[in-house]
């Protein structure tokens, strides 16, 4: 069944429609939630979530751009919305923090484990691990980070900051321990 077919059919309430797409869909997505997510409990929530949404808002689609696009976009607003609920931005952050922090990242890097790569980013502080993850994996700037989430430009670029920094020192300790 081409991609247009089963869209018609979700935007029919076709539920064996809505399955097929839920399955041919949930990993990608379930990927984009996990980056947002402390754990996979709630990236597991995110996705569910993201689906209701996507099923309740199928007759929007109207086949401009990319139909997978439009569903990525889907499920980080329903986490960013979530997240904008329980309030995290209003824990004061100073703007001071710039990202000079490029230079201090180790080019050794890139040969850690993924594993390891994806658990220290889910242990950042929410706050930082969205603006991480909105601005390096998937590359908004600060001002659309700021418009998203309902913050200044700076506190975006303090949180980004702060969320390298912490990742450094994981990166280090990992690295220190790992020299042993």
């Amino acid at each position: 069944m081409s991609t247009e077919e089963l869209i018609k059919r979700c935007q029919d309430n076709d539920r064996q429609a809505q399955e097929l797409l839920y399955r041919q869909y949930s990993s990608v997505l379930y990927g984009m939630c996990l980056k947002y997510a402390p754990n996979q409990m709630e990236a597991e929530d995110n996705l569910q979530d993201a689906f209701i949404t996507i099923f309740q808002r199928i007759g929007q689609y109207q086949g401009k751009g990319s139909f997978e696009g439009w569903m990525k976009r889907i499920a980080i607003n329903t986490v960013l919305q979530k997240y904008r609920q329980k309030r995290l931005y209003d824990l004061p952050t100073d703007d001071l923090i710039e990202e000079k922090l490029d230079d201090e990242v180790d080019d050794d890097s890139s040969a850690l484990p993924l594993p390891f790569l994806l658990s220290i980013i889910q242990e950042l502080p929410e706050r930082y691990r969205l603006v991480f993850n909105l601005y390096v994996l998937d590359g908004h700037t600060h001002k659309e980070i700021a418009e998203l989430l309902g913050i200044s430009d700076g506190t975006s670029k303090s949180n980004l900051a702060r969320a390298r920094q912490l990742l450094q020192q994981k990166i280090n300790a990992f690295n220190k321990a790992n020299d042993r």
